[in-house]
């Protein structure tokens, strides 16, 4: 059995109600059945949650999903408050052992002491953006990629404790452009791209 464990990141607040994001957990969860040879746990952050556990949880996986909205060009404040909270609650716990680094030269190795090896992690995004505000010259994000971008330091994160990243998957023009067939597409291609992913 694969252990899947996936985090939503669709914070509750404002005007956003995280429907989008908690669609994607529920297709995770007709996608990774026992059946198919999965064995999946998940976390809501909008829901109460234990700190041992969570750590628990990351360790007992071989892939961590995350899914969330990018807010003003980063996490959602809960997410980062789940990450931070859950990160360090994890130090020497099966996490990280320490930042890497050795006395002797501690001007090298840094964010080699993570304890996740031989695990994967997969990041999916929500936006308003469109996708050519990343594509075009002249448009907002220059050219840079979510990855390569706004997503710079989430996965220097996540390398910190040795997870290793998998594709990510990014919708674009999620609020602005969300009717049926709009929805319906971005389901299709999510389920296209977990196919991709984890049954090629």
């Amino acid at each position: 059995m694969k252990k899947i464990f996936v985090i939503n990141g669709g914070k509750i607040f404002a005007h956003s109600k995280g429907r989008f994001n908690k669609t994607l957990l529920e297709l995770d969860k007709e996608f990774f059945t026992t059946d198919q040879g999965y064995e999946l746990k998940y976390t809501d952050i909008n829901e109460p949650y234990n700190l041992i556990e969570e750590v628990e949880k990351f360790v007992w996986a071989d892939v961590v999903i995350y899914h969330f909205p990018v807010w003003w060009m980063g996490l959602p404040y809960a997410l980062k408050e789940y990450i931070d909270k859950v990160f360090t609650a994890g130090h020497r716990k099966g996490l990280y052992r320490s930042d890497g680094r050795k006395e002797a030269n501690p001007a090298i190795n840094y964010g080699t002491g993570g304890l996740l090896n031989g695990r994967k992690y997969m990041t999916t995004t929500s936006w308003n953006a469109p996708e050519t505000a990343f594509t075009l010259s002249g448009e907002f994000f220059k050219q840079t990629t979510v990855d390569d971008g706004i997503l710079f330091g989430f996965h220097r994160m996540n390398e910190f404790v040795s997870l290793e990243a998998m594709e990510s998957f990014h919708f674009h023009d999620v609020e602005k452009n969300n009717g049926e067939e709009q929805v319906a597409n971005h389901t299709a291609n999510y389920l296209a791209h977990l196919n991709k992913v984890f049954k090629a």
